[in-house]
């Protein structure tokens, strides 16, 4: 089954309740629970110390209105592994944010070490009662290692992503990394992780997009620069990114981010052919945008229809990234806005 094929098939499965494993076979299904257990071994137990709550004020002095910022998910969204708040991408992502759009944002982290797609309902629940105007999801990789069918992992992400769009919150997904990046996984299993992670993220994308969010690939962006110096990008458990490693993953998000707030210089400029940018179906794009960290994509309209013959249409876009800025901590209270505002 070719890879548009699977990722289409296992976005189906996820909608009406199948399980999902013929997308990618109940042998590779099994290779893969043994990988699962032979990574959790090497990678070790997690710390006892969660990390920094990166919740809080940021951009002292800019003027209003705030937005406000839900991050969701896992240990890579709560920044698991480093150990000043400034580190975290959550604050890096607000920090960036705050900068770009000149506006103070208040960022709130639900996310919670360990967690799995089915954990996404309660961290939900309680975004919602912040008044968030974004969310932000990284989710997928526990579900993986824990085994979650993949059609359940994609079915428990699409109803988040529904209940938020339904109360007007703008959502962008992180897709669930390349696992054939991580050192513990020997080959030839590497290559098993590999498989199922990016056909898991490109059924994430469908199944996102369908739900009106956007998501943005995060593909192998824990290589081939965290491949090349592991020592810098990855954390002490080699699984884990270090501070290095989650600002990587901040600057693929950020412009993103602006864009589906409206803020920044090309939030409104039409896609670059030259760039590989434009409109795909949503299966082929979803395929394609696995193999290109940072690759963004978002549902359109094609004279006045989301579908075409091939399925949703889907505007693919490889956003410019931003100069690195330098993160702050959070404040604990709303700052003053800047003098004349």
């Amino acid at each position: 089954m070719g890879k548009t094929a699977a990722a289409r098939k296992l976005a189906s499965a996820a909608a009406y309740g199948g399980g999902g494993l013929s997308a990618l076979g109940l042998g590779l299904y099994g290779l893969l629970v043994t990988e699962a257990r032979l990574a959790r071994r090497a990678i070790g137990e997690t710390r006892d110390v969660p990390p920094p709550d990166a919740t809080g004020w940021y951009g002292r002095g800019r003027p209003g209105p705030a937005v406000k910022v839900a991050l969701l998910g896992d240990s890579s969204a709560a920044g698991y592994g480093v150990d000043r708040v400034e580190d975290t991408p959550g604050a890096q992502l607000a920090s960036g944010l705050a900068v770009r759009a000149d506006r103070r944002v208040h960022l709130r982290s639900f996310a919670v070490v360990g967690a799995q797609s089915n954990h996404l309902a309660g961290q939900v629940d309680a975004a919602l009662q912040t008044g968030v105007d974004l969310a932000l999801v990284l989710i997928g990789v526990n579900d993986i290692t824990h085994q979650v069918l993949p059609a359940t992992s994609v079915r428990n992400l699409s109803e988040a992503v529904h209940r938020l769009r339904d109360e007007g919150v703008e959502v962008i997904v992180g897709t669930c990394p390349d696992l054939g990046t991580i050192r513990p996984i020997p080959p030839p299993l590497k290559q098993v992780a590999r498989l199922w992670s990016r056909r898991l993220a490109a059924a994430q994308t469908i199944a996102v997009v369908e739900e009106g969010g956007r998501t943005v690939s995060l593909g192998d962006i824990l290589g081939p620069e965290f491949d090349a110096a592991p020592a810098l990008f990855f954390g002490p458990d080699r699984f884990h990114p270090s501070a290095d490693g989650y600002r990587a993953l901040a600057d693929v998000l950020l412009p993103s981010v602006l864009a589906a707030l409206g803020e920044g210089p090309d939030a409104l400029e039409a896609p670059e052919a030259l760039r590989g940018e434009g409109l795909r179906p949503v299966a082929t794009a979803a395929v394609e945008a696995v193999e290109t960290p940072g690759t963004e994509l978002d549902g359109v309209e094609v004279g006045g229809s989301r579908r075409g013959v091939r399925g949703l249409w889907v505007e693919l876009r490889h956003r410019r990234r931003h100069p690195e800025t330098a993160s702050e901590a959070p404040a604990a209270s709303e700052p003053a806005e800047s003098p004349g505002t």
